[in-house]
């Protein structure tokens, strides 16, 4: 097995997006099986996507987060919804920047940053308005 080898940058990165955009899921109560399985998916994409260019790999939680929102929109609507606005149309929360490190869930109606990505369930409350 060739003793412990250090994890890959690339793995660190995977493992930590995967990890991320998880706890969003889960703080928004969308982690069902099948959407777990859409994070798998963007991680395999994002593995290959990293091996060509290596120097994307600071950017892996925000494109893992973004694809994971453009799957769920086809599949169940709108995620992660603003916990900001509390009036008006529902509406989904943007991932800033599109392709950088240290990536945000922003809001552009209120023009604000609400959480960093993974950070979502800590900015609602972990409360959920019924």
């Amino acid at each position: 097995m060739g003793g412990m080898d250090p994890i890959s940058p690339l793995e660190q990165a995977l493992h930590a997006a995967r990890a991320l955009v998880l706890a969003d899921l889960v703080a928004g109560q969308v982690a069902e099986a099948d959407v777990v399985s859409l994070v798998e998916e963007s991680i395999v994409q994002r593995r290959w996507w990293v091996e060509q260019w290596p120097d994307g790999v600071a950017f892996v939680a925000g494109l893992v987060a973004q694809d994971v929102q453009d799957a769920l929109l086809e599949r169940y609507g709108r995620w992660p919804l603003c916990p900001v606005c509390g009036s008006g149309d529902p509406h989904a929360l943007d991932v800033e920047p599109e392709l950088g490190p240290d990536p945000h869930w922003v809001c552009h109606k209120a023009g604000v940053r609400v959480a960093s990505v993974g950070s979502l369930g800590s900015a609602a409350g972990g409360a959920v308005s019924s």
